[in-house]
């Protein structure tokens, strides 16, 4: 076993003594030492459960055999670290946690590991460790939370932000922003739609590394601990067998996920995670190929923001292995790959069924032929930018209109809530790339109040920053190359039109390159905004978004 590296022998005598210190036993040193990688804390809703899902993965682990000992992973909550500088400290964790779980598991000779993660950078934080660490591997997360119910209508977090727009639009009372204040969120959870966190717990199902389920039973239900349970015992089956992440996570396995991905509607951010786990695994993931695997790839579910159900929806439906089986009518899936299940995809979803076509869509009758995300090339992304377009408005699909530039979240926000943006403009929002930020802020706050103030059908919204899963509307992010390193998103004027073609996976400002190479000769970096800390190192290391911002040693 790998912990006999600090169990065995005359020379790990001092280990022992460690090991003693702790309280345990000589019957439990002889066992496999499973890390039990705990995101509790009490600042994050989906996180505030977790350490009944915990004690519940130890029960599992301990009666397959092992020895459970945990240790903690952070984790921010988007949700309150949005719309200020707060904002900036939310995806730079997604390396911190990964680097900081891969210290612990080599520092112990971990035999095995359970990641318990439930929001946004925590999950694919944790999927980034498992590919480093590469020991037997299962992921179990703290579950969603219950949409909440205000005036006979689900509703969600990205409700809550629309309602702050439209309090400034005068078409809501500040009685009816608190009803929404104490209802959207009614329980522990990561929050109830097709969010970042949900997508990526899903995906997690889709990879193979998590039990069905993880993506969908919510985080009030018993079942979410019966699962916890089975991930224990799971993981002390993998550990026998030695099935380990890196033969899970494979080429195939990630292009199984692109294409659920499509299916299901997932968040924008999932195109950042999906090729930075993928790295970890060795595994190259071109996000152009995002676009071939979307035109084959029909949209089966509208969750919220882009729709009126909830993830509770989905798990009543039948779940992720459902919405793969509709897929798989097409044989749109690689169903050879393995999985934490010890069985292949295949044999995972073979009697797993559509309950509810309300809810995912037969792929006989899709909301489009096509997936719910695209990747856009142009002049003004000659790399790439990334659009949720299952959340767009059927016309804005095709835009065309002058460009409003901004260059912070903050100047924007106060143009839209003052009322100086008008239908047509389409609003750019630069210097908040992963550079320039730094740390690539999500753009919940302006997308949320342009809804709210009943522009969502009129008015575009580019940014070289990111946006949350609950942004709805034509908002594209992730514009790369990003204007902290001169990008063309930086050379973009007051006024200039800017053409969206959604269909055609095509962004461009509408100037000549002549016009654009005068611009470029003239355009002068700007000085770092933060030069300490964390943020700082981070801004020298970070790469782009359309290569996942993941970190490198840059000449």
């Amino acid at each position: 076993m790998r912990s006999d590296a600090v169990k065995k022998g005359m020379q790990q005598a001092p280990h022992r003594s460690l090991f003693n210190a702790l309280g345990l036993t000589e019957e439990e040193m002889n066992r496999p030492l499973v890390g039990i990688v705990s995101s509790y804390n009490e600042i994050v809703p989906g996180h505030m459960n977790l350490d009944k899902i915990v004690q519940a993965v130890k029960m599992g682990v301990a009666m397959a055999g092992g020895t459970p000992i945990m240790f903690p992973a952070i984790a921010v909550c988007d949700g309150i670290a949005m719309g200020h500088t707060g904002m900036k400290y939310s995806l730079v964790t997604r390396d911190l946690i990964a680097d900081s779980t891969e210290a612990m598991a080599m520092a112990h000779q971990f035999d095995a590991l359970v990641m318990v993660p439930n929001c946004d950078k925590n999950v694919p934080g944790l999927l980034m460790a498992a590919a480093r660490v590469n020991v037997p591997t299962v992921f179990v997360s703290g579950g969603p939370m219950l949409a909440g119910h205000v005036k006979g209508q689900k509703r969600s977090l990205s409700s809550m932000f629309e309602a702050v727009g439209s309090y400034a639009a005068g078409t809501m009372t500040e009685e009816d922003v608190k009803e929404f204040e104490a209802k959207v969120c009614p329980t522990c959870g990561s929050c109830s739609g097709m969010y970042t966190a949900n997508s990526m717990n899903c995906l997690t199902e889709v990879l193979g590394m998590g039990l069905q389920g993880n993506g969908t039973i919510p985080a009030v239900y018993s079942e979410r601990i019966k699962l916890a349970k089975k991930a224990g015992m799971q993981v002390m089956e993998m550990l026998r067998r030695d099935i380990r992440p890196r033969d899970i996570m494979t080429k195939e396995a990630f292009l199984n996920a692109l294409t659920v991905d499509m299916a299901l509607g997932c968040s924008t951010n999932s195109m950042l995670h999906l090729p930075a786990i993928a790295h970890e695994a060795g595994v190259e993931l071109d996000m152009e190929l995002a676009n071939e695997i979307s035109a084959k790839t029909p949209n089966l579910c509208h969750l919220a923001p882009a729709g009126p159900t909830y993830i509770e929806d989905l798990n009543e439906a039948g779940g992720v292995y459902a919405v793969m089986n509709e897929l798989n009518k097409k044989h749109l899936l690689n169903l050879d790959c393995m999985t934490v299940t010890g069985k292949t995809v295949g044999e995972n979803i073979e009697k797993c069924y559509n309950k509810n076509p309300e809810v995912i869509r037969p792929i006989e009758n899709p909301y489009s032929q096509t997936g719910g995300l695209a990747i856009l090339k142009g002049n003004l992304a000659p790399d790439t930018g990334v659009v949720k377009r299952s959340a767009v408005a059927p016309e804005m699909l095709v835009h065309e209109g002058p460009a409003r530039v901004f260059d912070c979240e903050e100047d924007a926000i106060a143009a839209i809530k003052g009322g100086k943006i008008v239908a047509g403009d389409v609003v750019v929002i630069r210097y908040e790339g992963p550079k320039g930020g730094p740390g690539m802020r999500e753009m919940l706050n302006p997308t949320s109040a342009i809804a709210g103030m009943g522009l969502g059908s009129s008015v575009a919204l580019i940014t070289d920053g990111r946006f949350s899963g609950a942004s709805r509307g034509a908002s594209i992010g992730h514009v790369s190359p990003e204007a902290a390193v001169g990008g063309p998103i930086a050379l973009v004027e007051e006024g200039d039109i800017i053409k969206i073609n959604i269909p055609e996976n095509s962004l461009n400002v509408d100037i000549s390159d002549e016009e654009m190479a005068a611009r470029r000769a003239k355009w002068q970096p700007r000085q770092p905004k933060v030069t300490t800390g964390y943020l700082a190192r981070y801004a020298h290391l970070v790469t782009s978004g359309n290569r996942g911002a993941i970190l490198e040693i840059q000449d």
